[in-house]
């Protein structure tokens, strides 16, 4: 499964119908910037939509994933709805990856928050520890808004 050879499929069968990026991704109910980064290989279509979009391009899941038409007389290992699964299955354990880096952010952050206040007593150390407690800030939001980010895709 190659994202750019899936990604040039996608364009390929959406020129076939006639369609530009923007109907497809009216039909879809995506925006066109989504289109465009399945077809650059930046991105996979997600597994709520994959089966909306085979249907507009009248391919089949197996054919998308192989980024290729089936021949009429073959057999794939595999059926429709295992893809689906392990697509779902994939797009979680990412969002689960988010979660997890978003929680790791926030305890680092705790620890350079304490490690922050340990450090002072001279201009040297009052400086550090302004820079660390910046730190800790910084990646604290930043934990929060992986962890945010990371549950709101889980759902």
């Amino acid at each position: 499964m190659n994202q750019m050879e899936i990604g040039s499929f996608i364009a390929k069968k959406r020129k076939e119908k006639n369609y530009t990026q923007a109907i497809l991704a009216e039909k879809l109910r995506v925006s066109n910037k989504t289109i465009s980064k399945w077809e650059t290989g930046k991105s996979m279509p997600d597994y709520a939509v994959i089966q909306n979009l085979c249907s507009e391009l009248d391919i089949s899941l197996s054919e998308l994933m192989d980024a290729e038409e089936n021949e009429s007389n073959s057999i794939r290992p595999y059926d429709e709805e295992q893809i689906l699964e392990l697509i779902r299955r994939t797009q979680n354990l990412e969002n689960q990856r988010t979660s997890l880096y978003g929680a790791i952010l926030i305890v680092m952050g705790i620890a350079l928050l304490t490690l922050s206040f340990v450090v002072g007593g001279s201009n040297l150390r009052d400086f550090c520890s302004g820079i660390l407690l910046g730190l800790s800030i910084v990646e604290m939001l930043a934990g929060v808004y992986m962890l945010a980010r990371g549950f709101s895709k889980q759902q």
